[in-house]
């Protein structure tokens, strides 16, 4: 796979200019002017006289690019003549934008040394190499490596059984219990005191049990000559007599 690199590309940079600056001066208009660091290369802006807080540049610089940094630093002065000049704020332009898609036009944020907003600055940014570059080159991001598949052990024949295996099924295990053996042993329980009928043998007798004299006597049993039976006749006359 090919790795392109930024090392020694142009970059375009055009200072349009700032709005909303820190004031600095007390009676005058303030003069700014725009300082840009990229590596060791340093520009500058020529000073907007009377720029005030809103001055306009509209200048171009052209930067060599260098492998590893991806960020310009701005810093905004106030020209004096007599004193120092004065730091009206800096800021930090980052160039993923650009070197991604050939094109960044934005505003970026400016701050005093307390950390306070101090403006803003405007820059146009212009990488024509991009359009040369693949659609899914990243310039800020290392080659990707994919990694080998893991490589997993093969068994050149089938491993032996551990030594430990479950017995085969065919073998009957063999353990302890502590519970009886069922059935029951009839001798390790103790006998009902109710007899059962069908533990002297089976089948079990006739029922009713036979008398001592078969067949049975008739039912219903023959009468008894009684000297009382049949009664005698009816004393009196029957029908009885009218009155």
């Amino acid at each position: 796979m090919s790795i392109y690199s930024i090392q020694g590309q142009a970059l375009e940079v055009i200072v349009i200019g700032c709005t909303k600056l820190k004031d600095t001066e007390w009676i005058s208009r303030q003069d700014p002017y725009v300082c840009l660091e990229y590596g060791s290369t340093n520009f500058r802006t020529t000073t907007c006289t009377d720029g005030g807080r809103n001055p306009i540049f509209q200048e171009k610089f052209v930067f060599s690019l260098i492998e590893g940094i991806r960020e310009i630093n701005v810093t905004v002065w106030n020209s004096n003549t007599v004193t120092y000049d004065d730091f009206i704020g800096n800021g930090k332009i980052q160039l993923a934008k650009v070197l991604a898609e050939g094109y960044d036009d934005s505003t970026w944020s400016l701050q005093t040394k307390t950390g306070r907003h101090a403006g803003e600055v405007r820059l146009i940014l212009h990488f024509a190499t991009a359009d040369r570059l693949p659609a899914n080159f990243a310039p800020s991001a290392p080659p990707f490596h994919a990694p080998p598949p893991s490589q997993l052990a093969m068994y050149a024949t089938m491993p032996s059984a551990h030594p430990t295996a479950y017995p085969h099924p065919h073998t009957p295990y063999a353990f302890s219990s502590p519970f009886p053996s069922y059935p029951p042993n009839n001798g390790a329980y103790q006998t009902s005191m109710y007899a059962s009928p069908f533990l002297s043998g089976y089948p079990p007798s006739s029922y009713p049990p036979p008398s001592s004299a078969y067949p049975h006597a008739p039912y219903p049993p023959h009468l008894q000559a009684s000297p009382f039976y049949p009664p005698g006749p009816y004393p009196g006359v029957y029908p009885p007599p009218q009155y």
